[in-house]
């Protein structure tokens, strides 16, 4: 699917007004949604580690796509909240992994690197 036909198809899930105010109740419930989505995967693979070994079965794959599509879910509405396409993003995050490819700098800290 076409990231932002995904990001347009999710704003429809979106149960608070958008709008460009990082102080907005839709904007904060999108962060926390996010960080807790992402906590949420977390957990899972945490405890296929500490339960399994590190041996995923089918079902903790299905549950592990689904917390992704969860994630995926509220990054897109984040960026819908700042005014930017999903793909942008995208983009951006792959021109900046490629130069860092580049560079020889995918190792290391920092954002600027």
């Amino acid at each position: 699917m076409d990231l932002d036909k995904y990001q347009k198809r999710a704003a429809k899930y979106d149960l608070f007004e958008t709008t460009v105010d990082l102080k907005s109740p839709g904007f904060l419930e999108k962060i926390l949604g996010l960080a807790g989505e992402a906590g949420e995967t977390a957990d899972k693979v945490k405890k296929i580690i500490r339960d399994k070994g590190g041996f995923a079965s089918k079902d903790d794959i299905a549950g592990l796509v689904k917390e992704l599509g969860d994630v995926l879910w509220y990054v897109a509405n984040v960026a819908r909240y700042l005014d930017v396409d999903l793909s942008e993003i995208a983009k951006g995050n792959i021109d900046k992994l490629e130069s860092r490819r580049k560079r020889n700098k995918l190792h290391g800290e920092g954002d600027e690197r």
